[in-house]
């Protein structure tokens, strides 16, 4: 039975591992930008990066500058990512991932939940062993306003929450803590 196991000399499982390097990286990036954590964004960009989401374009610095603290208008958001479609060549690769994301927003008439949908284009490269995005686009597929949000200090249909770290994540969220116990 070994005889048929990859091996890390073995082609097929480097694309193995390079495919979950890719993802790996893909969902550190979302968790970090829906915690807006600077360490974690950073560690999935090389520094030569360049980003497009439509709404914002710039190098890599100018990115975490505008997603990190992000805008106090958008108290949380969820990036929940679907399916991705890798081609990997050699040290380069295209990674194209479905994207829905969630937003509340504040405009100035009290917080709105919104959802869009679409697809990151990455441009990825492997340098010293890791793969990271040098150039990001966003494309837009879809986008729904929910309305007025709904009041969360009130809890959860009409039951209290027992403690404030049940609602957000932007801002002081309790996964932070809950992976950095060790015990």
């Amino acid at each position: 039975m070994m005889e048929n196991m990859a091996m890390p000399d073995d082609p097929a499982w480097r694309l193995l591992a390079d495919r979950q390097q890719i993802s790996d990286c893909l969902a550190q990036l979302a968790r970090g930008e829906d915690r807006r954590d600077a360490g974690l964004i950073s560690a999935c960009f090389w520094p030569d990066a360049t980003t497009d989401y439509g709404i914002f374009a710039g190098d890599f610095a100018a990115y975490l500058a505008w997603v990190v603290p992000g805008s106090d208008a958008i108290a949380v958001t969820q990036h929940i990512l679907g399916q991705s479609h890798v081609v990997i060549e050699g040290d380069r690769a295209r990674v194209e991932t479905q994207v829905s994301a969630y937003h509340r927003i504040d405009a100035g008439d009290g917080a709105r939940d919104v959802w869009l949908g679409g697809r990151y284009l990455d441009a990825m490269e492997r340098r010293t062993g890791d793969w990271r995005i040098t150039r990001r686009m966003m494309v837009y597929d879809w986008f729904r306003d929910d309305g007025p949000a709904v009041d969360w200090s009130q809890g959860l249909m009409g039951m209290a929450f027992s403690a404030p770290h049940f609602t957000g994540r932007a801002r002081g969220d309790i996964s932070t803590a809950f992976f950095a116990d060790h015990d």
